[in-house]
């Protein structure tokens, strides 16, 4: 397995920063924003460290050799909009952009997009699934001619008012997962693993694996604390953030032990990129930079750094961003 970071924790850092910070804190992999520029919907949305608008072989090139240079691996690049918003003008929008972010992990020859299914939080699941398989069978076509897996993040997006009741995410449970991966078969259709997603939804993090461990494309380090007072006191109905917080790995309720177990069980050897959330860490990239510190020092309990110290065997550059 690779250690590495998500880089929607760092907007203010160039993509040669981001790389360059990867390497300083002896980090395998990054998995890189591709967010279009304009207002972001959310906290960590809006995110670009790689521009997929008229990217072309040149530019890809030049991006590939920095990674190189750096001796830091693009383990994904990331996009998670709702592709099923009710809104028609905003579905095509993010539609064509994950288009163009699939082309552009062919170019850069990165093997994983991550992304939400995305969900009309009004309609029920059955609803949804006849536009579900509409917009994502020629998605997931794309993806085949590309030579690109998508891994689809287990996060409901049932946070907030907005969201609520049925979040921005389809794909937050295993029965879910299931019956997507049975009918759209295809190898390059999979998960982007977040353990934390499950906790606080009071679903198995760990069993899951061995179920879809031919589908478990990349996995997500970030921890979440369920507030087990607050939740006795408002249930299961209230917005989630109101009864628990996203945390970093080992300050919440993830048993990381039998869940790396269960990882070299099914015999996982992708990235594990630690996904910073947790309000505590976020007052400066100071703070941020501690929080990436502090997660990798506990995950390399089970994730050991390569031989040499450097990502993948290769020595960087200037490790100092």
């Amino acid at each position: 397995m690779q250690l590495g970071f998500v880089s929607a924790i760092v907007p203010d850092l160039s993509l040669q920063e981001v790389l360059q910070l990867a390497a300083a804190e002896g980090l395998s992999c990054v998995e890189l924003m591709c967010w279009p520029h304009g207002k972001a919907e959310r906290r960590y949305a809006g995110v670009t460290h790689v521009e997929v608008d008229g990217l072309d072989e040149s530019a890809a090139a030049r991006i590939r050799e920095r990674a190189a240079e750096a001796g830091v691996a693009i383990s994904a690049l990331g996009y998670y909009p709702n592709l099923l918003t009710p809104d028609a003008a905003e579905a095509r929008v993010c539609r064509g952009h994950l288009q163009k972010v699939i082309a552009a992990a062919r170019l850069l020859e990165v093997g994983v997009v991550n992304t939400f299914v995305g969900r009309d939080p009004a309609r029920s699941v059955e609803d949804n699934w006849p536009q579900f398989l509409a917009v994502w069978r020629p998605l997931v076509q794309l993806a085949e001619s590309q030579g690109v897996r998508i891994g689809i993040e287990n996060c409901p997006m049932l946070y907030t008012g907005d969201e609520w009741p049925g979040g921005k995410n389809l794909a937050y449970c295993p029965a879910i997962w299931r019956r997507m991966f049975e009918d759209l078969p295809s190898p390059c259709f999979g998960l982007n693993y977040d353990p934390s997603h499950l906790v606080w939804q009071h679903i198995d993090h760990v069993e899951p694996l061995y179920e879809f461990r031919e589908r478990i494309f990349h996995v997500h380090a970030k921890d979440a604390k369920i507030e087990r007072p607050r939740l006795d006191d408002v249930g299961i109905l209230a917005t989630p953030l109101e009864y628990h917080r996203p945390k970093l790995p080992g300050l919440g309720d993830v048993a990381w032990s039998k869940f790396f177990s269960a990882l070299t069980d099914i015999g996982y050897n992708g990235p594990v990129c630690i996904e910073v959330e947790d309000r505590a860490y976020e007052a400066d990239l100071e703070s941020r930079r501690r929080a990436l510190r502090q997660s990798a020092g506990f995950l390399r309990q089970f994730v050991a750094p390569p031989l040499n110290g450097t990502a993948f065997g290769r020595t960087p550059r200037d490790p100092n961003p």
